[in-house]
């Protein structure tokens, strides 16, 4: 019987190239080195040989379906993306693999003129205008790629750290990476759909000696955020070829790209003889597998595109006046996050950095509108280009009722220290704002002129109502110098004659938001806002997340939202173009001289002498023991002498965190009395899912009947 192959050959160029759907390479053996062995290689256990006429291939509603020529190739379906053996498909056209999808074309042409470039089929007259979209969409996003790989190289505004690999940092230790789709706010974050292990794409073929860039289809066989590990399809259970890669980069396409891009495919050198007839080898492995949606690298470039502009003016927190908003002018804008300026900055240094989603920045005006403090600007000449940010750039707050039974101001309840986020503390409502706003002071280390207080909305998931914390096993920071210890809310409250505020009014929602405890992440160290770190969840407690920095002490720990703007996934860093901090074990320990230099303001440790070195860039949450609080600029603040009566030890106090504020005070626990009638339990209700995992987040390959 006369090799398919070798009947290819007699067929006209532009009719096979029609016929191979898949875009495998026209020629492929004139740029083999050794093509006449492949087809006397050793058959492997999944060998796919040449395939006769008149063998069946496949079954599809009960009816079997054969290649009868063996060069029939496949078929997509122009409305669903199945993609099938072509004599299976519906009508003499076969462009439908059903009836169903016949009829549903008309009704839905945009989406199947979108299938049918995946396809590589010449557009019709509707799609001639989307021929040119994707296309444009994909330079554009590579330009923006290499725009931002030229930023991150340009960049001062962090410390650059060379060589760390997430791939071999997750497969090393057999760690899973947080989902895509637990972040609402990066790009693809409300758009990754069904992406998963098993998922099939077209990739750069990098095991191969051509000259010329080609392809090959890869299987995800390993999902961390943003990155995947790949295998090419043929090395089966061999992972000596596995490599990793950020699925949103250019250079990632779903399969049928090739096709309709013109570009070929072409097995891996290392396996290149190992079938005879690879066309069949793909009908085989491909045949209900998925891909990427079409638009994928579309959605990813438009994901990529954000509001906030150079010399857009906002209001932020003051970072050394908590209690007040300053205006500032956004300088940089590297995936989301802000560089601000303060507008009074003469040489541009002080600065502040923040996510576009945070609470801490608001549209111009917005201070003065809820009665918040907020130093006026001395600088009376605007520079040429600058405006105010739109107000509807910025996050709506939820609508509350604060008639009736609201806070007020006095009340009592638990809220996790802004400059010390490791920490859930005692915290009193020291003033009500309009909106649903609260300033909120830490009970035991409040600034004379409440320069410290804190403002948070009344549904910010970083206050609590009390016993929040003894409730959920929490370890809970009582005021410094209260020396009645344990500590007791019901005792408390009665002393300084203080009531809790209401449980009602807090926010108890809990969204599936898909985080487990031991997933890494790409996380910001609040208390040096400008660095992105490597960390993990160690614990979760209905929708707050505690933080871990790898390679750091529990001490610096953050208690973060599960819905923050400050937490990333895997890969995140890499495909924004901003750096990422790695673990502090693989950080340079000693500080190079030319860095030294800028770092003199930079506060330095006081307390017991740790073995290692503090990398540069970062500083700690609390320096020289537990009697210090960090400001958001990193300067120290010395509590008042009269809370050092607790400690009395002749040494050196021991080292800063919750977990040592409680051995100053051995083994203090807080617990409530049963009777107390004023605490009321507090619990949550889970809320509906919000993930987005639908179907439309990828394209069956082929459904199986």
């Amino acid at each position: 019987m006369e090799n398919p192959r070798d009947m290819a050959e007699h067929t006209p160029r532009s009719e096979r190239k029609r016929r191979d759907s898949f875009g495998m390479f026209d020629g492929y053996d004139s740029c083999s080195e050794d093509s006449s062995s492949s087809s006397s290689s050793v058959d492997s256990e999944d060998e796919v040989p040449s395939i006769p006429a008149s063998l069946p291939i496949i079954k599809n509603n009960g009816q079997v379906y054969t290649y009868p020529d063996g060069k029939a190739g496949m078929a997509t379906c122009e409305m669903c993306g199945m993609v099938g053996v072509r004599d299976a498909f519906y009508s003499k056209t076969k462009r439908f693999c059903s009836v169903s999808c016949s009829r549903s074309y008309s009704s839905n042409s945009k989406k199947a003129s979108i299938l049918a470039r995946l396809q590589g089929k010449p557009p019709t007259k509707k799609s001639k205008v989307l021929q040119k979209q994707p296309l444009m969409a994909k330079l554009a996003a590579y330009a923006q790629y290499q725009a931002n790989q030229q930023n991150q190289a340009k960049s001062k505004s962090v410390v650059p750290v060379e060589g760390f690999d997430w791939g071999q940092y997750v497969c090393s230790n057999n760690l899973l990476g947080a989902p895509v789709s637990s972040f609402k706010h990066v790009p693809m974050g409300l758009c990754w759909g069904d992406i998963a292990e098993g998922v099939r794409v077209e990739v750069l073929n990098s095991d191969t000696n051509l000259s010329t860039k080609v392809y090959w289809v890869a299987e995800i066989v390993k999902l961390a955020g943003f990155k995947a590990l790949l295998r090419y399809e043929g090395f089966d259970n061999d992972t000596s070829r596995d490599f990793w890669c950020n699925l949103c980069i250019p250079e990632i396409h779903p399969v049928g790209w090739c096709a309709s891009s013109g570009k070929p495919l072409v097995p891996p050198k290392s396996i290149q003889h190992k079938y005879s007839n690879w066309k069949a080898f793909l009908v085989k492995r491909l045949t209900g597998a998925k891909t990427l949606p079409a638009d994928f690298a579309t959605k990813v470039h438009e994901n990529m595109q954000y509001p906030f502009k150079k010399l857009m003016r906002v209001e932020v927190v003051d970072k050394t006046h908590l209690c007040r908003t300053r205006v500032a002018l956004v300088e940089q804008v590297i995936g989301g996050r802000l560089r601000l300026v303060y507008e009074e900055s003469q040489d541009g240094t002080d600065d502040f950095w923040c996510h576009m989603f945070s609470p801490l920045i608001h549209s111009i005006g917005w201070s003065r509108s809820i009665g918040h403090r907020f130093k006026r600007s001395e600088v009376s000449k605007k520079i040429e280009g600058q405006m105010d940010a739109p107000s509807q750039l910025f996050i709506k707050v939820k609508d509350v009722d604060q008639n009736g039974d609201w806070f007020k101001d006095g009340m009592k309840l638990e809220a996790i220290d802004p400059l010390n986020l490791s920490a859930i503390c005692v915290a009193t409502v020291r003033k009500v704002l309009a909106d649903g706003y609260l300033m909120i002071g830490i009970d035991g280390s409040e600034a004379a002129d409440g320069s410290d207080w804190f403002c948070y909305h009344s549904t910010s998931p970083s206050i609590f109502p009390v016993g929040f914390c003894e409730i959920n096993s929490i370890d809970f920071t009582p005021p410094r110098g209260y020396t009645k210890l344990p500590f007791k809310w019901f005792d408390y409250l009665r002393e300084v004659g203080a009531v809790a505020a209401p449980v009602k009014l807090f926010n108890k929602e809990v969204p599936n938001h898909g985080f487990r405890t031991g997933m890494k992440l790409e996380a910001v160290d609040l208390m040096e806002p400008r660095l992105v770190c490597v960390a993990t969840v160690t614990r979760i407690v209905h929708r707050l997340l505690r933080i871990h920095f790898d390679g750091w002490e529990d001490e610096y720990d953050q208690w973060v939202d599960c819905e923050s703007p400050d937490l990333y996934p895997i890969g995140w860093c890499q495909l924004t173009g901003y750096q990422l901090q790695p673990p502090a074990a693989q950080t340079i320990r000693e500080t190079p001289p030319n860095v030294s230099k800028q770092k003199k303001k930079a506060a330095q440790y006081k307390g017991q002498k740790k073995k290692r070195k503090i990398p540069v860039g970062r500083r700690p949450i609390r320096l020289g023991g537990p009697l210090r609080r960090r400001s958001f600029s990193g300067d120290e603040e010395q509590t008042p002498p009269h809370y050092l009566s607790h400690y009395s030890g002749s040494g050196p106090p021991p080292a800063s965190g919750v977990e040592h504020d409680h051995a100053l005070n051995s083994e203090a626990s807080l617990q409530l009395k049963e009777e107390t009638p004023e605490i009321d339990e507090f619990t949550f209700s889970q809320g509906i899912s919000d993930q987005e995992s639908n179907g439309s987040g990828s394209y069956y390959i082929r459904q199986e009947p």
